[in-house]
């Protein structure tokens, strides 16, 4: 479970993110990444966006609790001081954990080197 502190509620900041960010696709998922204006202290937020093209509710909420845990997996080594958004594409819900993590990941990586 993240804490309130990593995660990003308010909409603006969705769309700030998703719009000025570094983006990184797999066959999975697409995350934007952009570092947040005087925040080198702050904690790294993330966010996900799970749609209807993914599958019904239950599979959308499975989908954001795999992508919350791994998120929570990753923040043991990130950076601080960035937003992150990670969005679900219909093919995550067929993919497995190990497949889920190693995508976000790496898009993560890739767009930390960008944004940075």
């Amino acid at each position: 479970m993240l804490a309130p502190a990593n995660r990003i509620v308010r909409g603006a900041d969705y769309r700030s993110t998703v719009r000025r960010g570094r983006r990184s696709a797999t066959a999975h998922v697409v995350v934007s990444v952009v570092r947040r204006p005087g925040a080198d202290t702050g904690p790294t937020r993330f966010g996900f966006i799970v749609a209807k093209t993914v599958g019904n509710a239950v599979t959308r909420n499975l989908m954001r609790r795999r992508l919350k845990a791994i998120a929570h997996e990753l923040l043991v080594a990130t950076p601080t001081g960035y937003d992150v958004v990670v969005r679900a594409l219909p093919a995550a819900a067929q993919a497995g954990w190990p497949t889920l993590l190693e995508d976000v990941s790496r898009s993560f990586a890739r767009g930390v080197e960008k944004a940075a």
